[in-house]
């Protein structure tokens, strides 16, 4: 038996954003019916460990979509993390991803903590 899925979403652990960004993927993404969730301290922090997830989620549920979002105030970046450093992560991670699995289309977002996302252009 195969289970797909349509996306695999990528965040931080933060307990403060996760009603963000659910609410945000049933208003921005309502076509997509399942996702596979990943959380890791950082959203992006440590990109091996993210790559490791798209890759296993490409393989067991042939996703078609990979959205990486980071967020403001994240305590993995502590003091280093303006908004630059986390638009270069992304910008990094997307690229990569993008190397690793072409077939998947990939956006990047930053999440703001008054609830707003800014869509990270690559």
């Amino acid at each position: 038996m195969t289970h797909t899925c349509d996306a695999i979403v990528i965040s931080c652990i933060d307990f403060r954003i996760q009603k963000y960004v659910s609410h945000w993927l049933k208003e921005r993404y309502p076509k997509y019916r399942s996702f596979d969730r990943v959380a890791l301290s950082g959203g992006v922090f440590d990109l091996y460990a993210i790559l490791n997830q798209i890759d296993i989620s490409d393989r067991l549920h042939k996703i078609k979509n990979v959205l990486l979002i980071n967020h403001e105030d994240c305590g993995a970046y502590g003091d280093a993390g303006s908004y630059e450093h986390h638009v270069h992560d992304l910008t990094r991670a997307v690229k990569m991803t993008k190397t690793l699995y072409p077939h998947l289309n990939i956006t990047a977002y930053y999440l703001h903590m008054d609830g707003t996302f800014d869509a990270i252009a690559v």
